[in-house]
């Protein structure tokens, strides 16, 4: 109950764990870059949580020196935005001890292989795993409090080698290990990956309505309509399609919800509907998002690559990539997650 734990980023999901983490008896440490983020939350170090449990709680520190916040850190949360890993990967490598392990919380796709990578860079061996989607349904609503909607099920989590992630399993702080389920590889934590799927195309679907300053709306309430819902399911057969074709099995968007919120239903739309935390969740009100960035840059692109790679027509994969090229001047094929760089030949023969 004493590991002392690095929590880095103190947005949605990063809050949320430094709060549960210290609620349970744990040493939490959090880390921001913006120091304006967490000015106030520094001078009180009290987070306040509301949801499934009410109450607040003191962490041990806040910082944005990242030195200070690793040292002598067992475990390392990243819960940053994935397109950050490989920014935050080059300032922890340097200085990183041979006894943390770093969990991307979660690595979207791929991200256990960027973050591996840069390690090996500088000579370090260090324990990586990635989770396929962040356990909790949370929604910061200020520098110091955070709704905690829900916890989730059987959340995947990957190594690179499954001896690594029974160790993981293993010593997770107990308040969390049980909303972890092993993968076999880490392919099906990273083609797990479906926020890909849940976030991008419904935000530039809906792209008028966000932008109308006079205009609120619950996004997968309101957003995710029986016709986008639809797009959603053609949308996800490209991902399974890729996972079939490496003999990697994952669950359907729909399989998911059953297993992850417990929802029966046999489509996306019914299932996003029986969702009660969703009801509340507000869309963003610009496409300058996390939704589009992160899960364009670090979902379906490298999905699309490996997609072609493996002789498969990714037209829906590549159509929404276009379209949010095209909306934000943005180059995200180029500024994405290259898989070119790493040898996917040694876990798997393609």
């Amino acid at each position: 109950m004493n590991d002392n734990i690095a929590i880095i980023g103190a947005g949605n999901s990063g809050l949320t764990m430094a709060a549960y983490l210290s609620l349970n008896g744990h040493k939490v440490r959090l880390w921001n870059r913006s120091e304006n983020t967490i000015e106030s939350l520094q001078k009180t170090r009290i987070i306040k949580y509301s949801g499934i449990i009410n109450g607040e709680v003191k962490i041990n520190l806040v910082s944005n020196d990242i030195k200070k916040v690793i040292s002598n850190a067992k475990w390392i949360f990243i819960t940053t935005p994935a397109d950050s890993h490989y920014e935050i990967a080059h300032l922890l490598a340097p200085i990183i001890e041979d006894k943390s392990i770093i969990v991307l919380s979660p690595g979207r796709t791929f991200g256990i292989l960027e973050i591996e990578s840069i390690l090996k860079e500088h000579n370090k061996n260090n324990i990586v795993a990635e989770t396929q989607t962040i356990i909790f349904t949370c929604r910061k609503e200020s520098s110091n409090t955070v709704n905690l909607l829900e916890i989730k099920n059987n959340v995947l989590l990957a190594t690179l080698r499954i001896e690594d992630t029974k160790k993981v399993l293993n010593e997770l702080p107990v308040c969390i290990r049980a909303n972890f389920l092993p993968a076999n590889s880490f392919f099906e934590t990273s083609l797990g990956n479906v926020g890909m799927i849940l976030h991008v195309a419904p935000l530039l679907l809906n792209t008028g309505w966000v932008e109308n300053e006079e205009t609120e709306f619950k996004y997968y309430y309101n957003g995710i309509t029986p016709t986008i819902a639809h797009f959603l399911e053609k949308l996800d057969n490209e991902r399974l399609e890729v996972a079939k074709k490496l003999n990697i099995k994952v669950y359907s968007l729909i399989e998911w919800f059953d297993n992850t919120y417990n929802v029966k239903a046999k489509t996306i739309y019914d299932c996003i509907n029986q969702v009660n935390s969703y009801r509340i969740i507000d869309a963003p009100k610009t496409l300058n998002h996390r939704y589009v960035y992160e899960d364009i840059s670090t979902g379906l692109v490298p999905l699309a690559s490996l997609g072609t790679k493996l002789g498969l027509d990714m037209k829906l994969s590549n159509l929404i990539i276009d379209l949010a090229t095209e909306l934000l001047d943005y180059d995200f094929r180029k500024n994405g997650r290259d898989i070119s760089k790493y040898d996917l030949t040694k876990y798997l023969n393609i």
